[in-house]
């Protein structure tokens, strides 16, 4: 019996988490997936995120990668520079014959590589093109840098609404959201796949981590649309003292696990107005001299006990205390346009994720007339198809609104209809 996608070719330009997992979904109903890693960075981060995090005691150790495994199944690698023009040669000559094309790669990026939906959908008109990011490619943040940790967990409100009465969540498990998010692009990739079949031509499908923790925490979110309360306007909390004193057993645990820190951009720092910051950076060389400069700290960088990944982890609880420090010393509001091109962001709650000004620009929202209640906003789709969006077509139903409508029109008559209520058939 052959598979469900038997024949469809895909080309997987992504690294981490999110977009490699919806390729897999796609490899594992028999598409080919081809992946494509930079062979000048050592390939896909993801290959080295167990080996961290074990270092961290924050996974099961194993000299098997299983979380590589569990990601990139089903797959075929290649390694090539998008740096070099031969480079990108190959990848358009590649989308020439490709049924989809999946990509994690920030806009500015996408645009240096050549590789945005429109250079390539000149190349291959029936291309399904699908593009995750952390914030959308719309609006101020769309290059921003960022994981599931922060977009789909932090900003949202997930984790603020998974605090209980006054003690914050403490809980979180690598590639949570990404998987959602994963999910939804898959999702959207069959769909246009099945509108190429009707069509003849591809389309681009855009998900952000950002828009899919909305959706995910939607219950919630759809109450602060509609009343424009939070969670604090109408949660009950415990006495103060039963909540001082969570907090200060919380603190000590805490400062248990930062023993074993290993990563300082890989946690969570409190600013000067009590808000929390998480910070999470799979490549922390990449970042770590640049964020040294965002927080005003160039000594860190240039310090030689800091200068690797190794020194760095050798000196953990050291390090991390001078940059909780350093970031107590300010606001969250001062420390934004400071850390904008660091990947962090800030726990938020109900009322901040609905007013984000990046979840605005990007299309999480959704406004549409209730018959009942007037115009009302709420979650949009978080699988955003550039030729066939998703719509709202009508409110939620009240109960049986449409019982007659859908009899009559499978060809039942008015008297049918009489006769099934006097029956209790229908309400």
């Amino acid at each position: 019996m052959s598979s469900a996608l038997d024949g469809i070719k895909v080309i997987d330009v992504s690294q981490v988490a999110a977009a490699p997992m919806a390729a897999r979904i796609l490899g594992d109903f028999g598409a080919d997936v081809i992946h494509v890693e930079n062979p000048a960075a050592g390939g896909d981060a993801w290959r080295y995120y167990q080996q961290i995090q074990t270092r961290a005691n924050y996974c099961a150790p194993s000299e098997f990668n299983y979380n590589w495994e569990n990601f990139n199944r089903n797959k075929r690698s290649v390694t090539i520079n998008l740096y070099t023009e031969g480079g990108r040669k190959i990848i358009h000559r590649m989308a020439e014959t490709a049924d989809v094309f999946i990509t994690n790669l920030r806009v500015y990026e996408l645009e240096r590589f050549e590789l945005t939906y429109e250079s390539l959908r000149q190349i291959n008109p029936k291309l399904v093109y699908g593009h995750l990011s952390g914030y959308g490619s719309e609006g101020p943040e769309r290059d921003r840098p960022s994981f599931d940790y922060i977009a789909y967990w932090a900003r949202t409100g997930f984790e603020y609404m998974l605090g209980v009465g006054g003690i914050p969540c403490l809980g979180y498990r690598a590639a949570m959201g990404d998987n959602v998010a994963a999910l939804a692009l898959a999702c959207g990739v069959m769909l246009a796949l099945y509108v190429r079949e009707k069509t003849g031509v591809g389309q681009q499908i855009s998900v952000s981590l950002q828009h899919v923790g909305l959706y995910q925490i939607s219950f919630d979110i759809s109450g602060a649309l509609i009343t424009g309360l939070d969670a604090a306007d109408w949660r009950e909390m415990p006495p103060v003292e039963v909540q001082q004193k969570a907090q200060e057993a919380i603190s000590e645990v805490l400062s248990f696990y930062r023993k074993k820190l290993v990563n300082p951009l890989d946690t969570s720092y409190v600013t000067k107005d009590n808000r929390v910051i998480h910070f999470f950076a799979v490549r922390p060389d990449r970042y770590w001299e640049r964020f040294c400069r965002a927080i005003g700290r160039d000594d860190l960088a240039t310090d030689p006990r800091f200068s690797t990944f190794d020194g760095r982890a050798q000196h953990g609880p050291e390090l991390y205390q001078t940059i909780a420090e350093t970031i107590a010393s300010k606001t969250l509001e001062e420390w934004r346009p400071l850390l904008k091109d660091i990947p962090c962001g800030p726990v938020q709650t109900l009322k901040e994720a609905i007013n984000d000004p990046q979840a605005r620009a990007s299309g999480c929202f959704v406004s549409y007339e209730h018959p009942k209640w007037g115009r009302i906003e709420q979650v949009a789709n978080p699988i955003r198809m550039s030729m066939t969006p998703a719509t709202v077509r009508m409110a939620a139903p009240e109960l049986g609104e449409h019982t007659e409508e859908v009899l009559l029109e499978i060809g039942y008559s008015s008297d049918d209809i009489l006769d099934f209520r006097k029956q209790g058939a229908i309400g």
